[in-house]
């Protein structure tokens, strides 16, 4: 898809003022509820002593409770820098800098750069990037034991919305583009590579993704 999600399409949309209002939720109000049943997936198969891979992690929340329950170290990779200055806060702010590793690489285009962990999450993430299939056999082919991911739900209200945004930026010039990606495709693109779905929840907005190998 040519002109949609270079490095500079992401950095328009994901600024450091969205950065600081991520931040900001989740101090005064903690996990949305997607994030959360993440986070519950991965404690009820053992997060202890997991090392964590999360693709587009923006100012780690995830990680941050992913850490506190027992998970060793994580590694963060993302498109946009403009999360970089919050996410450090946030990890001072915790005591946790010294157990998370913050990159910036595309993992679909170099998953040779990034090494696998335990665990592997992608939130809120799929629906940003045009070519699913290559990012989730990507993530995927990282996971050594799971994998698991969010999506928006395929309904009507959500993909008004996500058009709406679309064509707004689309006025202004704005190649960055979101998706509602095919549910089951995604899920038989992260399958593909040795993973089984033990795990899906429903909602209106965001659903969530569970695999095991």
């Amino acid at each position: 898809m040519p002109g949609c999600c270079e490095p500079e399409d992401y950095q328009s949309v994901f600024t450091g003022r969205f950065a600081r209002r991520m931040a900001k939720r989740y101090r005064k109000r903690g996990l949305t509820p997607a994030a959360a049943r993440i986070v519950t997936f991965v404690t009820d198969h053992g997060v202890d002593g997991a090392s964590v891979l999360e693709i587009g992690g923006g100012v780690g929340e995830l990680q941050l409770e992913l850490l506190r329950r027992g998970a060793t170290h994580v590694t963060n990779v993302e498109i946009s820098s403009n999360y970089e200055e919050e996410a450090a806060l946030l990890l001072q702010r915790f005591g946790m800098t010294d157990r998370v590793d913050r990159r910036l690489v595309d993992i679909a285009r170099s998953p040779e750069e990034v090494e696998p962990a335990d665990v592997v999450v992608l939130h809120r993430v799929v629906c940003c990037y045009p070519d699913y299939q290559r990012l989730l056999a990507a993530a995927a082919a990282h996971a050594r034991r799971l994998l698991v991911f969010s999506h928006p739900a395929a309904n009507p209200a959500t993909r008004a919305v996500i058009w709406s945004e679309n064509s707004l930026r689309r006025l202004r010039g704005n190649a960055f583009r979101a998706f509602v990606h095919p549910p089951q495709a995604m899920v038989a693109a992260a399958e593909g590579a040795g993973l089984s779905t033990t795990y899906r929840h429903h909602s209106w907005d965001w659903e969530v993704v569970g695999l095991e190998r």
